[in-house]
């Protein structure tokens, strides 16, 4: 089995594992364990699919354990374990790695963004043909792409991940000349998050 690779560009792609009261807490006590993890799961699959044919390298890296036989196919992502105490380790952890062998330009993403399509990621990694930096932001205050061409480890730390904080104490390690900012999207953590995707509807009280 061939992996496909482009060593130019590698996209990491952050998941936890689809397990049942593991997934998708804040949005579980409004609706409950089983259909959060359904939601959870129609996510990771659109991930997929948006990916699957993308020009670049990809590695799904595990919360809590790699599962070989999943929705990941073997021949199009490289599979690894999270590593770090909280998000900013294990972000970096990946992006040290991934430069460590040699990619030029890394982007990460979660995979609770419905919103986002394939097109948005090729943009991201053009836009680093004249940036160092390129960031999606999510409407919550976070962000929900994060590129770069040489590592920062200043992005990474002091942060209180999940707070409404993140995209602004992100730009600040900065320099604003450096960066591109792609057009905010909505993830998908929160019930309110759901209303108005068609997808979801079945999962939205009357």
């Amino acid at each position: 089995m061939i992996l496909r690779e482009n060593k130019d560009r590698l996209l990491l792609i952050f998941t936890r594992n689809p397990k049942l009261g593991k997934c998708k807490t804040r949005l579980a006590a409004t609706i409950g364990d089983q259909a959060a993890l359904e939601i959870y799961t129609i996510l990771l699959r659109h991930t997929a699919e948006i990916t699957k044919n993308l020009n670049c390298s990809k590695e799904v890296h595990y919360s809590d354990e790699v599962t070989v036989n999943d929705l990941w196919d073997n021949e199009n992502y490289s599979k690894h374990l999270q590593k770090g105490n909280d998000l900013g380790e294990r972000m970096y952890s990946a992006f040290k790695s991934g430069f460590q062998k040699g990619y030029k330009k890394i982007i990460i993403i979660g995979s609770d963004m419905y919103d986002l399509k394939s097109e948005t990621i090729e943009q991201a990694f053009r836009a680093m043909e004249d940036s160092d930096f390129v960031i999606g932001p999510a409407e919550d205050g976070g962000y929900y792409l994060l590129g770069m061409k040489t590592l920062n480890k200043k992005v990474f730390a002091n942060k209180n991940w999940g707070s409404n904080c993140v995209l602004e104490e992100t730009l600040k390690d900065l320099d604003p000349k450096n960066v591109r900012l792609l057009q905010p999207k909505n993830d998908i953590d929160l019930y309110e998050d759901l209303v108005g995707i068609d997808i979801f509807k079945r999962f939205i009280k009357n």
